[in-house]
């Protein structure tokens, strides 16, 4: 039996009538009659007995009739599903990231993609930049994002990398005088308390060599882990930080109008690297290839508008 068959008979059933079946399924009747008459030659018996000009199905046939409009069901399903593979419509997206982008940024990026996108599912997790690296490298994820040292090469052959390369801005409380600058420069925190990430991190290391370079007294007052941190120290008008856009969008997200601090573009630069990976040995969903493509190109619109 095929499907064209199954269609057929269950018309007949619903509607009591060959006629009415091939209205309601733009066919003749006496190609749906065909295909009622080949369906009972496949089951070996009849399935309707025709009395007073009517048909009337047999016991079997209502049988066949639950079989039949499972099956159908089950394939109107399965197509609507890869209807929706196809338009990127629906799938899943399986991504890890480094904590500050995960808190607001990506969320909100996220959210943007899947504005006209019901039926698509995410996972969201956040790790480490070395366990994005781990995680997304064991194949589990489609897409990791992820601190990159600017000295250090890809070497991962299970993954393949996007790099992205950001100019850090100057995080300068709203009320203090800097925040009238166009641009701060090194030589304007000379002695000013200053907020950075830990001694080893690359901007740490760029930000100290500026200051060695012009012979200034590097303050440094503060330390942590992650970007979003210092924040609160500028905020609180103990210390100036050097951070990346993406640090500085996920600001005024969380802020929204009643930001306490605005980014001024630094002089000379200091860059920040950032990777996207995804599996190199684990072909990307249409869908998450697309996901991957539009992150991407938010990131670069992010470091094209930085500054406030």
């Amino acid at each position: 039996m095929n499907l064209r068959q199954l269609v057929a008979f269950r018309e007949v059933m619903l509607t009591g009538s060959v006629s009415e079946a091939a209205r309601n399924l733009n066919r003749t009747q006496p190609a749906v009659s065909a295909q009622i008459a080949g369906l009972e030659e496949q089951m070996g018996f009849k399935l309707f007995a025709r009395r007073d000009g009517r048909l009337h199905p047999v016991p079997e046939a209502q049988y066949l009739l639950s079989e039949a409009s499972d099956i159908l069901n089950r394939v109107s399903t399965v197509s609507h599903t890869f209807e929706g593979l196809r338009e990127m419509e629906s799938g899943s997206i399986h991504i890890v990231a480094m904590p500050g982008p995960s808190v607001f940024l990506l969320p909100e990026l996220v959210s943007q993609f899947l504005e006209d996108r019901t039926d698509i599912n995410v996972s969201l997790i956040s790790r480490s930049s070395f366990q994005v690296q781990q995680l997304v490298s064991a194949q589990r994820y489609d897409l990791g994002l992820l601190d990159h040292d600017p000295d250090v090469e890809p070497s991962s052959s299970l993954l393949d990398y996007t790099l992205l390369s950001f100019d850090c801005l100057c995080a300068v409380p709203a009320d203090d005088p800097l925040a009238d600058r166009k641009f701060v420069t090194v030589d304007d925190l000379n002695r000013r308390p200053m907020a950075t990430l830990r001694e080893e991190h690359s901007t740490t290391r760029q930000i100290r060599a500026l200051f060695e370079q012009r012979n200034l007294h590097f303050n440094r007052r503060i330390e942590t882990q992650y970007f979003i941190p210092l924040l609160t120290f500028v905020e609180k008008r103990l210390a100036y930080a050097i951070v990346d856009p993406l640090t500085a969008q996920s600001y005024r997200l969380y802020r929204g109008e009643s930001r306490q601090l605005v980014f001024r573009p630094f002089r000379p630069n200091v860059k920040f690297s950032a990777a996207l990976v995804t599996p190199s040995h684990r072909q990307l969903s249409r869908v998450a290839t697309a996901f991957v493509k539009f992150l991407e190109n938010e990131l670069n619109r992010i470091q094209a508008e930085r500054a406030d």
